[in-house]
């Protein structure tokens, strides 16, 4: 331990016993050779501790390295953080206009197959139906008919085939020519394709019962929009008895140069952007020459995710055909904002570094990259965004 101790007369440091005399303000500090050795040991820790700091503040360097994420691959996978590849593609963006539209089965005017009497209506306008539910109730002489043909051909039917049984019986008892099998047999096939004609006939007009009452029913599920008939109203045949709208049944269409319908193929992503936001799609169908007397191309396309926007919407897309060997592209979940500047988080050693690129044309979920990046690098894919937030939160935290 340092002592401090005040005199005012020389202190006189004698051969083998002498003592360190340190000059201080004041007066005098005398150390011991106990105290000396203490004061070495002290000198020795603070020059360890001055190494520490130093340590310390190089490491604190290491950390407040700029654009830096320090994550190991067991934080990567716990924070489901995907590692990528970057990718080859590239081609021509056209710009298309088009509108949300219903698609050809979205709608049915439900008509009757013959002419009758409505006997009752079943659904009202707004009322959701299925596929096969009956819509009303109709009488027909008509039906009745087509029933009672079928029936009196199921009765031949059977009668031949009863006829060749009993001939075919005798034939082996050698009562029976033969001939008089193979024409028994031949009647029994004739009756039978009578019978399914018949039948045939009868389901097409709805499969009416003996008294020729049927239903006419709905061939989608959807909502009623109109009824075009009432209780005790004869319908013709193919009057329409009502109309079914299905509002989910909707579909993209776009118009687009004529030239684009050698490129654009069934499978091409688009980039579409709506009055809900910007949204993924599939091209579904490519028709040459379908846009009239302008000769347009028609590229009709579904969503890869959620719903559309209303039916008459107006949309854009943004379509790539084409290749570019040489264009990179990441996935569109990859580039983040960070201070204003358009980055990727590049996957290196210890962590992820957050890299300035230049982005250019976006469709299908990937973004081209034009410049910042050489190719070989893996970079964060999935959970972009968290390296974001991690690195906004070290440089809040920096700032205090």
């Amino acid at each position: 331990m340092m002592r401090k101790r005040m005199t005012d007369k020389p202190v006189l440091i004698g051969g083998a016993a002498a003592l360190a005399l340190v000059v201080a303000v004041g007066g005098y500090f005398v150390l011991t050779p106990d105290d000396r050795e203490t004061a070495q040991v002290e000198a020795a820790h603070s020059e360890g501790d001055g190494d520490t700091h130093e340590g310390e503040a190089g490491h604190e360097g290491e950390e407040a390295r700029e654009g830096f994420v320090a994550l190991d691959a067991e934080q990567i996978q716990a924070s489901n953080i995907t590692v990528v590849a970057l990718g080859r593609g590239g081609g021509t963006e056209t710009q298309l206009s088009g509108r949300v539209e219903p698609m050809v089965d979205s709608r049915a005017a439900v008509a009757a197959a013959v002419g009758g009497r409505v006997e009752r209506v079943l659904v009202a306008p707004g009322q959701s139906v299925r596929a096969g539910q009956a819509l009303a109730s109709l009488v027909s002489g008509d039906a009745a008919t087509f029933r009672a043909d079928a029936d009196s051909a199921a009765a031949g039917a059977e009668a031949a085939r009863l006829a060749y049984q009993r001939n075919r019986n005798l034939a082996d008892q050698g009562i029976v020519a033969r001939q008089e099998v193979e024409a028994s047999r031949a009647q029994m096939l004739s009756a039978e394709a009578a019978t399914r004609a018949a039948r045939a006939r009868s389901a097409a007009a709805g499969s009416p019962n003996a008294s020729g009452r049927l239903s006419v029913s709905s061939p989608i599920s959807g909502v009623v929009t109109s009824v075009q008939v009432g209780p005790g109203g004869f319908v013709p045949q193919g009057g329409v008895v009502a109309e079914v709208t299905n509002p989910a049944r909707v579909e993209l269409v776009f118009n687009a140069p004529p030239a684009l319908a050698a490129q654009a193929r069934v499978g091409s992503p688009l980039r579409v952007t709506g009055p809900t936001g910007e949204f993924d799609a599939v091209v579904s169908g490519v028709a040459a020459g379908a846009g009239g007397d302008s000769g347009a191309t028609l590229i009709r396309a579904r969503p890869t995710g959620g719903g559309l926007p209303p039916t008459g919407s107006a949309v854009t897309g943004a379509i790539v055909t084409g290749d570019a060997a040489g264009a990179l592209t990441v996935p569109s979940d990859a580039v983040q904002t960070v201070e204003g500047q358009t980055v990727v988080f590049v996957h290196v050693a210890g962590g992820f570094q957050a890299t300035p690129v230049l982005a250019g044309r976006q469709a299908g979920g990937r973004t081209e990259i034009l410049r910042g990046l050489d190719g070989d690098e893996r970079i964060a894919g999935t959970g972009a965004f968290l390296l974001k937030a991690e690195l906004a939160k070290g440089e809040a935290e920096h700032g205090h």
